[in-house]
């Protein structure tokens, strides 16, 4: 079998492990088989630029090491180029390792990397901005806004929804305008998720009974408020729904499935892409289908 050539971009700063020894363990499982050509972030070099140079030099096969931020800035680089990806998490939530089964540790996801699948699923645009996980407005943005870096470490993945409990007693609902195929719906809301793939814990996404990252579609969740305690309900019922793997039947809770979608908030309200704050509604969301190769282990 001939070599594989592969950019790893790794991400010192990730997670709370020894990056050096970390590295050491990733060369040494995959080194024998892959060439690696091993790129650092740094503060003044996107990963999505290192990325796109590997793309440029040719490479078979671009690796992230990191966390969701650092993944999905590979992945942007890589949507539509037929090179897959390959994802070896040290994040705190790596929701999108998580949600496409892609273990968690390092020498699964080395092996993953090596004898793994190609599985090509769905990307998405937010205001023509690539993302791969989700787009959240209102309650979720506020959440991420404030699950700082020493929470996330503490609690990680739990700590965007403790944040998230933290901000719902001081949240205000917004007025909702949603239009679908020229058709045009308006009601009150707490939160408007977006979903392209989610994993379990991202409760405010799961759709009617989890996230498909591969249907060609999104996955919009919806959660309406008629007074504060149907809205801890309905916050519940998700919770609940997303720990068995059920959609939540609570009224409060709205879902649709669409390939594209536009969000006007009165007033304007924060917008996330992949965790990442990124300015305030309206936004356009759309569905990129099978537009992304990710390595996953052997079902």
């Amino acid at each position: 079998m001939s070599t594989r050539s592969a950019c790893l971009i790794f991400n010192p700063c990730s997670g709370n492990g020894n990056p050096e020894a970390e590295l050491k363990q990733i060369f040494s499982l995959l080194e024998p088989e892959i060439k690696l050509d091993i790129q650092y972030t740094k503060p003044d070099l996107e990963p999505r630029q290192l990325a796109q140079e590997a793309i440029d030099r040719g490479v078979d096969l671009v690796i992230a090491s990191g966390g969701d931020g650092t993944v999905s800035a590979v992945a942007e680089a890589l949507i539509t180029t037929e090179i897959p990806l390959g994802v070896i998490p040290r994040g705190t939530a790596n929701a999108f390792a998580v949600a496409l089964g892609i273990p968690t540790n390092i020498p699964d996801a080395c092996q993953t990397i090596l004898y793994g699948l190609i599985r090509a699923i769905d990307a998405a645009t937010c205001n023509g901005k690539r993302s791969i996980l989700l787009t959240g407005v209102g309650w979720e943005a506020e959440a991420v806004e404030q699950a700082d870096r020493e929470a996330k470490n503490w609690f990680g993945a739990m700590a965007y929804l403790v944040a998230g409990i933290e901000k719902l007693w001081d949240i205000q609902s917004f007025q909702v305008e949603l239009e679908i195929e020229g058709e045009i719906s308006t009601l009150r809301a707490i939160a408007v998720t977006v979903a392209n793939a989610a994993p379990p814990t991202s409760v405010l996404a799961q759709g009617p009974g989890g996230v498909i990252p591969d249907d060609g579609l999104l996955d919009v969740t919806i959660l309406s408020t008629q007074t504060e305690m149907s809205t801890l309900g309905a916050v519940s019922s998700l919770m609940t729904g997303a720990l068995r793997g059920v959609a939540s039947q609570h009224s409060d809770i709205l879902y649709l499935r669409t390939n594209r979608i536009k969000v006007t908030t009165t007033p304007p309200q924060k917008v996330t892409v992949d965790g990442e704050l990124r300015g305030t509604t309206p936004i356009e969301i759309e569905c990129v289908p099978l537009s992304l190769n990710v390595m996953v282990p052997e079902s």
